[in-house]
């Protein structure tokens, strides 16, 4: 009775007093007006899939699109089975010819992803929570101490074996990976796997978080919902509209440029895009 007390009090304003509103009007520019206020000290990315694809990096569930619907090449009894431990322990060669067409490194960040490192710039990032294991959150420049790579990383590897554990650089994975072998440690000659969480393994101990802000993932997959907190201002930027109190259904990289736009960063946000791809070309 308490529970359901709670939520009509929160959802309908019923049983008690109501919390003061954090937005003036729930849209963009509320949110703007909100983000600009001495009260905004914090903000919470939680981002996904939606985020890279203007970058060129497929998602995985969208019909004809995404990963899942083009990986009849790697002769596989079903699609999830590319990111299944137990399958990628007895046949890792497709994970790995999948890895050298999506490996970190060949995509540049978007909009979306720099906004995130603007929002870090201005002292308002406290955490950005990420699906994505591209990277792009590291390369767009966000503080590692500030990120939670929910399905971990290709940044680091390890050997699978328990008993040696030997951790490999991303610089190492990648050497190996476009020479076409499937990695083995030096030491114990065990198979070497990214740090990125496959079906049946734990996700990272750093996840487990409060959240406040939700981009790009459309909220469906696991870990996410659970860990969604309904005492919060959520500001949704994707196709799909879920509990939010703020959506933008379109592309996250418009949606970004909205809001930046509204707060007077538009300028400085597409010149931080301009400075670090031409830095990123530099590189190439």
């Amino acid at each position: 009775v308490e529970l359901l007390r709670t939520l009509l009090s929160r959802t309908l304003g019923l049983g008690g007093d109501r919390a003061e509103p954090v937005l003036d009007e729930l849209s963009l520019q509320g949110v703007s007006r909100f983000l600009r206020s001495d009260r905004c000290k914090n903000i919470v990315c939680m981002v996904g899939a939606g985020i890279s694809t203007s970058a060129g990096i497929p998602d995985f569930r969208s019909p004809g699109t995404g990963l899942y619907s083009n990986l009849q090449s790697y002769d596989l009894p079903y699609p999830e089975a590319i990111f299944e431990i137990g399958f990628f322990k007895k046949h890792p060669e497709p994970f790995f010819a999948l890895a050298r067409e999506l490996y970190p490194g060949q995509f540049k960040p978007t909009v979306c992803h720099y906004f995130m490192r603007l929002l870090q710039d201005k002292g308002l990032l406290l955490r950005c929570y990420t699906q994505n294991i591209d990277t792009l959150e590291r390369v767009a420049g966000l503080d590692p101490e500030l990120l939670v790579e929910a399905h971990g990383t290709f940044f680091t590897s390890h050997c699978l074996r328990p008993s040696c554990r030997q951790s490999y650089s991303l610089a190492w994975m990648r050497e190996r990976i476009f020479s076409s072998l499937v990695p083995k440690c030096e030491k114990c000659q065990g198979l070497v796997k990214p740090d990125i969480v496959f079906f049946g393994e734990s996700l990272p101990s750093r996840f487990f978080t409060l959240l406040e802000s939700v981009s790009g993932g459309n909220g469906t997959q696991s870990p996410i919902p659970c860990s969604l907190n309904l005492g919060r201002t959520k500001v949704t930027l994707g196709s799909l509209c879920l509990h939010r109190d703020v959506a933008w259904l379109g592309d996250c990289d418009s949606g970004c440029l909205a809001l930046a736009e509204l707060l007077g960063w538009k300028e400085e946000l597409e010149e931080l895009v301009r400075r670090e791809h031409a830095a990123i070309d530099a590189k190439a």
